[in-house]
């Protein structure tokens, strides 16, 4: 081997070191078993050894690691680790280590390791860039305080929303305003009067009844009579608006076509769904005598019981006429059968009447007849064209019995 130079480099940097150290936790113990050879001196060509053919490997424990020329017969040179050797006109040359080893091996990354300890000594780590560079973080609290204002600003819309949802599903009472029932022809036809407690009033147009028809007599304010009836006929209560007005039709029809009456008979009806449905109204007598308001109890109450809310609308009716003066002070209720020979308005009913506080015993057995203080005639069916037989007034007046 001609010509066979070495140049001794200097060690590796300490910074370097500590980054491989950093980032290999057995490099320590690769370093001080193995350390950086330190810089030779001048001139120097580094170790010299000769490797016995006898004892290749290591278990000698004195030979080192060295540069072997093969057939010139050169001797072997061990440069430094950092040297640089030029080679010329030689064959069977190794560079490194020919060291044969028994057992088990383990191999350190050493040139990996050192690169990736000098980028993390330069910061320029590669798992440095996932992290922002130190002169971000004013940014980064900027995009927070953005991201955090919208959240913020979302949960406030959330909110508004959830109160708008509540407050409409649970509204504030209603504003009671007292208004006027009227009942005259001049009522707004989209109005129903109430009279309280859900009694409402159902004006003729809105449950159907024939148009242009009207009884021939006007009824006389103040009224002294309140005349009860029924339907009869095994008629059942109605239930509701619908069923009600139907009947209410019904009855007109019947009135006007089988009866030759000029309209519906009664003045007012009390429907089984608790509303008061407009018949002659309180400005037209009804068919069976003037000075008298008929209200009808829409059934058949000698078999069935007339129910809470009929009777419960008939107080309401007449405490409106009260106030309205529409009867007199001293008005008094007397049912159908006191009045002429009839079943009407049916005993489940009757004995309702009976314990009202302005129920009259007229027309009964030792009283006088009905209305013949005021003039009205023995039996009320004044529009009726049939010839009833009448019952003779009594010649005698009895007081009532306590």
């Amino acid at each position: 081997m001609d010509n066979a130079s070495a140049s001794t480099g200097g060690p590796v940097p300490e910074s370097v070191a500590n980054a491989l150290m950093s980032i290999h936790p057995r490099y320590n113990s690769f370093h001080q078993h193995n350390g950086f050879p330190s810089a030779a001196p001048a001139g120097s060509l580094g170790a010299r050894y000769e490797q016995s053919a006898d004892a290749p490997g290591m278990a000698g424990g004195n030979q080192q690691n060295g540069l072997h020329a093969g057939s010139g017969g050169n001797t072997a040179v061990q440069p430094a680790a950092t040297s640089v050797i030029n080679l010329s006109n030689s064959s069977d040359v190794v560079i490194g280590p020919m060291t044969q080893y028994q057992g088990s091996v383990t191999i350190y990354q050493y040139m990996d390791a050192t690169v990736e300890a000098s980028r993390i000594a330069n910061g320029h780590n590669n798992q440095n860039k996932l992290m922002p560079p130190p002169g971000s973080s004013t940014g980064m609290k900027c995009e927070r305080g953005i991201v955090y204002s919208i959240i913020l600003l979302f949960l406030i819309v959330g909110l508004l929303l959830l109160f708008y949802v509540i407050s409409m599903a649970f509204p504030a009472a209603p504003t009671i305003v007292n208004r006027e029932i009227f009942f005259e022809d001049d009522s707004p036809s989209d109005t129903i009067p109430n009279l309280g407690n859900g009694h409402m009033v159902i004006d003729r147009k809105n449950w159907g009844a024939q148009q242009g028809v009207r009884g021939p007599y006007e009824l006389e304010h103040p009224i002294p009579y309140v005349l009860i009836t029924h339907i009869g006929v095994h008629s059942e209560n109605c239930s509701d608006v619908h069923v009600c007005s139907i009947k209410m039709r019904t009855l007109q029809d019947a009135a006007i076509a089988e009866r030759s009456l000029r309209d519906i008979p009664s003045n007012f009806y009390m429907g089984g769904d608790g509303n008061v449905y407009e018949g002659r109204g309180w400005y037209t007598a009804n068919a069976y005598a003037n000075m008298s308001l008929a209200l009808c109890f829409m059934g058949d109450y000698g078999r069935y019981e007339p129910n809470d809310l009929q009777l419960s609308a008939l107080d309401h009716l007449l405490a409106y006429a009260e106030k309205e003066d529409l009867l007199t002070k001293d008005y008094k209720i007397v049912a159908h059968g006191q009045t002429r020979n009839t079943r009407s308005p049916g005993i489940k009913l009757y004995e309702k009447i009976t314990k009202l506080p302005r129920w009259y015993p007229c027309g009964r057995p030792g009283y006088d007849q009905c209305g013949v203080e005021i003039g009205l005639p023995a039996v009320w069916d004044q529009e009726y064209p049939k010839n009833t037989p009448t019952r003779a007034p009594s010649s005698t007046s009895h007081a009532p019995t306590s």
